[in-house]
């Protein structure tokens, strides 16, 4: 399913290199498969699935949804490119208010795992970009927020992004009192990972 597993800085999160199937009609990639998530103890309990189209120079981000309606999210990109951000809310986390970035493309197909308690969102950097989630809760119009996407010094390749009303009028994370607990994630190693992934033991 994966021929490379890529740890972030921030604990919990992930990249994945899938393995791409190719022939003469195109190309087959799998992007879940609940024993393997199950496997490296991730929660992928998958309540919802959407995917958003967006042009050239959109931000979107960066955001999240509070307790008691938290979501991790597995993301890919399955037309264009897109520089994907994820930024640590959890209180406690040797890595809060620190962010990571993950170049996401139709091409590679990588495949991003993002737990509970991140601010996520990306900046489209093709004339198109499709984005695929799959998220572990049901949206709640009370609880979706975030902060805004030049309040936590990300290097974004655009000055004046396309952006929403709703992301223009985030607080900034300096003001963002969060309610995320960093809860401990257990430390995989990647190595013995990748050995069973090439052993087909998942």
């Amino acid at each position: 399913m994966f021929k490379e597993v890529n740890k972030s800085i921030i604990p919990g999160c992930f990249e994945f290199i899938p393995d791409i199937k190719e022939d003469q009609r195109g190309m087959f990639v799998k992007i879940y498969n609940t024993d393997f998530y199950s496997s490296i103890l991730l929660n992928t309990s998958i309540k919802e699935s959407y995917f958003t189209i967006s042009h050239k120079n959109v931000i979107r981000g960066l955001h999240f949804q509070l307790p008691p309606y938290e979501v991790a999210k597995i993301v890919c990109c399955v037309e264009g490119e897109i520089m994907d951000v994820v930024v640590d809310l959890r209180e406690g986390s040797p890595t809060y208010g620190k962010y990571d970035i993950f170049y996401l493309s139709a091409e590679k197909s990588n495949i991003l795992y993002i737990p509970e308690g991140l601010a996520h969102g990306y900046c489209v950097l093709s004339e198109k970009a499709i984005v695929i989630y799959n998220v572990t809760n049901v949206y709640s119009k009370e609880h979706d927020t975030g902060i805004r996407w030049d309040s936590v010094g990300i290097p974004w390749p655009v000055d004046n992004p396309i952006l929403s009303e709703k992301d223009k009028n985030l607080p900034e994370f300096k003001y963002f009192h969060t309610p995320f607990k960093y809860k401990g994630y257990v430390n995989i190693n990647v190595e013995n990972l990748m050995d069973k992934i090439i052993g087909n033991k998942i």
